[in-house]
């Protein structure tokens, strides 16, 4: 009995060196790649931001990248959407093209005046060159799907400076309702050091909100928030669906790729310009800081979801997650003029709550709460995000994720299917 102690301490000694070893290697692939990528993001936004003008290469821009894709990148065009599905499946290597190429195409798309995020970018970029170890070490399929949770978690920590909500991002992304305790290792430890390296090694760092005033968590407070987190809830569905659908309505009416870009581009610059503002071209960090403490127009966040599901249902590179944060904190402003809730609470609730519904990850976003305004926020931020949640449906951002759990008892026959899969049936209908 004695000597299988030790044999099992031994094994988990093994196991813990090994990931170590491993998840050391990710996190400074991934912190070093979302370094890089952050900082030539912000030259980028610098730029447009000098030249407002330039948004009118946007359209040819759309082109230069649709055309990269569609010449030499056919195989990572699935971006995230990609990775999930390897992780569920994993029988083929990611290739390495994914990192420069989604690097070049979502600084294209921020350098011209295209609305996406940038935690797509991470992700893809993190996956790609952590995937890379598959094939050096020679890793069984069981190894593989965990590198490539581990690098997801360490890339969206890094660009967002959460290394917390990171790891339970990638555990948690790609499967609605289960969450992967396999890889609860290697996910946290990548995240961190990712983190860490962008950070302290690269000196990268972060935006900054402030939620001042928190109240007592009464019936009545949770009750206003629960409401709140139906209103989050809805939006992110909304963000959702209208993506999808723009994305199928380009492809359906433009049958060669990289035209629906140059398309996108132009509808997206027609707007810019018939609106005469440039808020909801780019990033929107600006705005989103704004939201913390000024109030904002009742319509911003619906102009947002506008702009974004344009551009990335029209084929340019990004992601959905800062825009999201973008959508969420303007509808909190907003809704702090008839919720009595504090109006900085309220923008951070929407923040994280809009994306948990987007993404289905719950979990992640109310610790992402946390890491970015305190952890007095938790009980107003989990309410929120939980309840968006539940009123998103089986709507999401990533048509790969995979139904672990029904949300509700109707939707049963939808366990163990794909968002996409459910979404191919309800068009054919």
């Amino acid at each position: 009995m004695i000597f299988d102690i030790k044999k099992n301490n031994f094994a988990l000694l093994s196991y813990l060196i090994k990931w170590i070893f491993l998840t050391s290697i990710i996190g400074i692939f991934s912190g070093t790649a979302s370094a890089f990528f952050l900082i030539s993001l912000d030259l980028a936004t610098k730029f447009r931001t000098s030249n407002p003008s330039v948004i009118l290469l946007l359209p040819l821009g759309g082109l230069a990248v649709g055309m990269i894709y569609h010449l030499f990148g056919k195989e990572v065009e699935g971006g995230n959407n990609l990775i999930l599905s390897q992780i569920h499946s994993p029988d083929k290597l990611l290739k390495l093209r994914m990192a420069p190429f989604v690097l070049f195409g979502t600084i294209v798309t921020h350098l011209l005046g295209g609305s996406a995020g940038r935690e797509g970018s991470a992700i893809q970029m993190g996956a790609s060159l952590s995937d890379q170890l598959t094939h050096v070490f020679s890793m069984n399929r069981r190894d593989r799907k965990i590198v490539l949770i581990a690098g997801m978690a360490a890339g969206f920590g890094s660009v967002f400076g959460t290394p917390l909500a990171g790891a339970l991002f990638g555990l948690e992304v790609f499967v609605i309702g289960k969450m992967s305790y396999e890889a609860i290792l290697p996910s946290f430890l990548a995240s961190i050091i990712a983190d860490e390296v962008t950070q302290n090694w690269w000196g990268v760092h972060h935006s900054l909100y402030s939620v001042p005033m928190i109240p007592e968590a009464t019936i009545k407070s949770i009750i206003w928030a629960s409401l709140a987190g139906i209103l989050f809830g809805l939006a992110g569905r909304a963000f959702s669906l209208l993506t999808d659908r723009w994305k199928e309505f380009m492809k359906d009416k433009i049958k060669f790729p990289p035209l629906r870009a140059c398309i996108g581009g132009f509808i997206i610059v027609a707007l810019t310009y018939i609106l005469g503002t440039y808020r909801y071209n780019g990033l929107g960090l600006d705005t989103i800081s704004e939201a913390f403490i000024i109030s904002l127009p009742f319509y911003v966040f619906a102009f947002k979801i506008l702009f974004t599901a344009i551009t990335l249902g029209s084929g340019f590179k990004g992601g959905e997650v800062t825009c999201l944060f973008f959508i969420g904190s303007a509808l909190g402003n907003s809704l702090s003029e008839v919720i009595p809730l504090p109006m900085a609470l309220m923008s951070g609730m929407g923040f994280v709550a809009v994306f948990a519904a987007a993404s289905n990850t719950p979990i992640a976003c109310t610790v992402m709460a946390m890491e970015l305004f305190g952890g007095d926020t938790g009980i107003f931020a989990g309410i929120a995000c939980i309840v968006a949640y539940l009123f998103s449906g089986h709507a999401s951002i990533y048509s790969s994720q995979i139904i672990g759990v029904s949300k509700h008892e109707d939707l049963h026959d939808h366990q163990g299917r794909s968002i996409g899969d459910i979404s191919k049936d309800k068009k054919s209908d």
